[in-house]
C-alpha cells in the first residue's frame, strides 16, 4: 500500500486524483467500479465513485467542503487483476481564494425550508437558467466562450443542457461522436466526455451553475431508441447515470436525472428505483426532474430522498387551458402540500418557437408572461428562459432534428440577442434587489381578478409575510385593486417595467382599505410595493 500527499486544495474546488488500472479493460464500465472514501478533519466521510478516462486511466474528482486535512482512500471493486496506485493518501484543504461567485459562496444547494437554492455559505441563489440543450453537445470552444459571455451580460445563473446522444442529437457531438454504444451492455466513450469537461468547467469558470440533463427520457419522437432515460434497461441506465456524476459531482451543479418524461405508474417506479441507485443517501447536488408538458407527476415522486426538485414544464402551447395550468393548475395549488416538494419552471414557452395552438410563433410578450407568472404563482425561487435556435444550436437553415412542428429559428448567434432574453437582465436586477425570498403567493390581496374572464390578463401578486413587500405582475394594462389592511405602514410603489428596466415611482399609498393603481402605459408591468428608503 503507497501513500501520496497533495498540494493543498481550495475549499469548494475540485481535486483530480489520476490512477493507473495496470491492465485496460475491454468494458470498464461493466469490468467494475472505482471507490474513493474521503475522510474530513471533523470525522465526516464522503464516498464518491471514480470513472475510466481511456486505456489503463481512472480519475476521481472530489471537492472538499471543509478546511483542515483530508484523507482518501481508493478500493476497486470488480475484476481482481486490477491494480490501483496508489490507493490511499492526505491533502490539506484551505481557504476558498478569488472573486468568482462559486469561489466565494460554495456550491448549490437546497434550503432547509424547500422554497429556493442557495449556496453552500447560506447566500440565497436565484436560479434564472438557459435552455441550451446541444450547446456544449455542438459548441466549439470559442463558440462556448461566446455563448458564455452573452449570457452572463444577460444576467442568467444557470445552464440546462443535455450530456449525451437524444432525440434532438441523435449523431452525438459535433463530431459525431457518441456518449455510449450498445444497449444491454453499453460502453462509454471518454473523448466524447473529455469534451463535456471542458464546457462544464467553463461555465463554473464563469460563475453559471450548470444543470446537466443525465438521462432524456420523452420516448417520443423519430427514434424513441436514442433517449438513454426511455432505451436503455434500467440497470445501463443506471450505469452511465453514475458515470456522469462521477465525472462532474466536483464542480457546482445541479443534476436533472430525467428529462421530458411522463411518470406515472410502472414508469415512475422505474426511476424511483433509478434515483435511489444513482444517488444513494449520502451528501450531494441537488437533483431534479424534468417533466412532460404540463405534467405533475407530484403525488409519484413526493418524499423520494433523492429528489429536491420538481422541474415541470408549462410547455409551448398558447391556448387558454395551457395559460390556466400555469396560473391556477398544480404549480399555483401544490406548492404548499406536505412534504414539501420543491418546484421550479424548467420549460416555459421559447421565445420565437412556433406556439402548438395558434400556430404562430411566440413573442417576447408570450415568453415574459409565462416567465413573470413561473415567479409568482409559488414562493419565488427563479425560473427558466428559453430561445428558439439557441437550444438546438441551429444553424438557422431549417426546424430543429427531430422538431419539424417548431418553425425554422434563427442561428443561434441572433437568437442569443432576441428580445425576451435581453430582457431578462431587466428580471434579475428587479428580484436580486428585493428580499426575494420572502415572497409568497398573496391572491387574497387582489380585490378582483382581472383574469377570471380572460386568462390573458391575470395578475399574480406576491407579499412577504410582514407585509412589507408586494409584487404584482400584470401582462396588460390595468388599474390594479389592492386590499392594504394587512399590509405594512409607510409603503411606496413603483411600476417597473420589464421590457427596458425603466421604473416610475409612485407616491405613499395612502391610508385604507385599499387602493387602485394604474399602469403606465401600454404592455405588461411589474408593480413594487416596499417601503422607500
Amino acid at each position: 500500500m503507497t501513500s501520496t500527499n497533495h498540494p493543498p486544495v481550495r475549499r469548494w474546488a475540485p481535486l483530480e486524483l489520476t490512477v493507473d488500472a495496470g491492465v485496460a479493460l475491454e468494458n470498464p464500465l461493466q469490468a467494475g467500479r472505482l471507490e474513493a472514501t474521503f475522510t474530513g478533519p471533523s470525522g465526516q466521510i464522503r464516498r464518491i465513485d471514480g470513472f475510466w478516462d481511456g486505456g489503463t486511466t481512472w480519475r476521481v474528482r472530489f471537492a472538499p467542503d471543509e478546511e483542515g486535512r483530508w484523507h482518501y482512500r481508493l478500493q476497486w471493486q470488480g475484476r481482481p487483476d486490477v491494480a490501483f496506485t496508489p490507493d490511499q493518501g492526505h491533502f490539506d484543504c484551505v481557504a476558498p481564494a478569488g472573486q468568482g461567485l462559486f469561489q466565494r459562496h460554495g456550491p448549490v444547494r437546497l434550503a432547509a425550508h424547500k422554497r429556493h437554492l442557495e449556496h453552500a455559505d447560506g447566500t440565497p441563489f436565484f436560479w434564472l437558467a438557459d435552455t441550451a440543450w446541444n450547446g456544449p453537445l455542438r459548441a466549439t470552444d470559442d463558440e462556448w466562450a461566446y455563448y458564455l459571455q452573452v449570457r452572463t451580460r444577460q444576467r442568467f445563473t444557470a445552464v440546462q443542457w443535455v450530456a449525451t446522444q437524444w432525440r434532438a442529437a441523435p449523431d452525438g457531438d459535433r463530431d459525431g461522436r457518441l456518449a455510449f454504444t450498445g444497449r444491454e451492455r453499453i460502453a462509454v466513450n471518454p473523448e466524447f466526455f473529455q469534451r463535456l469537461d471542458r464546457r462544464v468547467a467553463a461555465m463554473a469558470q464563469a460563475g453559471l451553475l450548470s444543470v446537466p440533463v443525465l438521462l432524456w427520457a420523452v420516448g417520443g419522437g423519430t427514434n424513441p431508441e436514442v433517449d438513454p432515460g426511455y432505451g436503455l434497461p434500467e440497470d445501463q441506465a443506471i450505469l452511465l447515470a453514475r458515470y456522469m456524476v462521477a465525472r462532474w459531482g466536483a464542480w457546482p451543479v445541479v443534476w436533472i436525472l430525467a428529462g421530458d418524461g411522463k411518470y406515472f405508474g410502472d414508469y415512475a417506479a422505474r426511476w424511483r428505483r433509478i434515483g435511489r441507485a444513482v444517488f444513494g443517501d449520502g451528501p450531494r447536488a441537488p437533483v431534479a426532474m424534468h417533466c412532460g408538458g404540463q405534467q405533475w407527476p407530484a403525488d409519484e415522486l413526493r418524499g423520494e430522498p433523492w429528489l429536491d426538485i420538481l422541474g415541470y414544464q408549462s410547455g409551448h402551447g398558447d391556448s387558454a387551458e395551457t395559460w390556466r395550468w400555469l396560473v391556477e393548475g398544480p404549480p399555483a395549488r401544490e406548492w404548499g402540500r406536505e412534504p414539501r416538494l420543491f418546484q421550479l419552471n424548467l420549460e416555459p414557452a421559447y421565445e420565437n418557437h412556433v406556439a402548438y395552438h395558434s400556430g404562430q410563433p411566440h413573442s417576447a410578450q408570450s415568453v415574459r408572461q409565462a416567465i413573470y407568472w413561473s415567479l409568482l404563482n409559488a414562493p419565488t425561487a427563479g425560473v427558466s428562459y428559453g430561445g428558439h435556435g439557441v437550444w438546438g444550436w441551429d444553424d438557422g437553415s431549417g426546424p430543429p432534428v427531430d422538431h419539424p412542428r417548431s418553425g425554422t429559428p434563427l442561428p443561434w448567434r441572433e437568437a442569443l440577442e432576441m428580445p425576451a432574453a435581453t430582457q431578462m437582465a431587466h428580471l434579475a436586477d428587479c428580484f436580486t434587489g428585493l428580499a426575494w425570498t420572502a415572497l409568497r403567493p398573496r391572491p387574497d390581496l387582489l380585490v378582483e381578478q382581472p383574469g377570471r374572464e380572460d386568462v390573458t390578463r391575470t395578475v399574480l401578486v406576491s407579499a412577504s409575510d410582514a407585509g412589507d413587500l408586494v409584487v404584482a405582475y400584470t401582462p396588460q394594462p390595468v388599474t390594479l385593486r389592492l386590499r392594504t389592511a394587512e399590509l405594512a405602514a409607510g409603503l411606496a410603489g413603483t411600476w417597473w417595467d420589464p421590457r427596458t428596466g425603466t421604473q416610475h415611482p409612485l407616491d405613499f399609498l395612502p391610508a385604507g382599505e385599499e387602493v387602485a393603481l394604474t399602469t403606465p402605459g401600454a404592455g405588461d408591468w411589474l408593480l413594487i410595493l416596499q417601503p422607500r428608503e
